[in-house]
């Protein structure tokens, strides 16, 4: 079964991606920082990472820093609202650090699972 770790300091987004790709058949693992998110990763083995670029602790772009460093190849999808400025602003630097594909909050199922696919099927 594929396992993704979803990153994100807002519980009700976590709660509803992990929702949706549970249905989807997949296992998932819920982090609320950064920090939380590279401990998970150090102990057990996932197939994708989605995080959120805007959080506490250890912030999206810094685990995606330090997650590509350790693992070149891992899959990350970079998600963002944007916070004070536009998303695409912080989604294009996480692609710069080693984020696969990127999320514009808010998104729907439909949009999610595509992302989520895709990514997955990307060698």
């Amino acid at each position: 079964m594929t396992k993704i770790l979803v990153v994100d300091d807002e519980e009700a987004i976590r709660n509803s991606v992990a929702e949706i790709l549970e249905y989807e058949g997949f296992e998932v693992v819920q982090a609320e920082n950064g920090q939380v998110a590279l401990r998970l990763l150090d102990s057990d083995a996932f197939d994708l990472m989605l995080v959120d670029l805007i959080m506490p602790v250890t912030e999206g772009i810094e685990t995606i820093r330090i997650v590509h460093r350790k693992m070149p190849n891992f899959k990350i999808i970079a998600m963002s609202g944007g916070g004070r400025v536009n998303p695409d602003n912080y989604l294009q630097i996480a692609a710069q650090f080693g984020a696969c594909a990127t999320l514009a909050k808010p998104f729907d199922r439909a949009e999610i699972l595509a992302v989520v696919h895709h990514t997955l099927g990307k060698s």
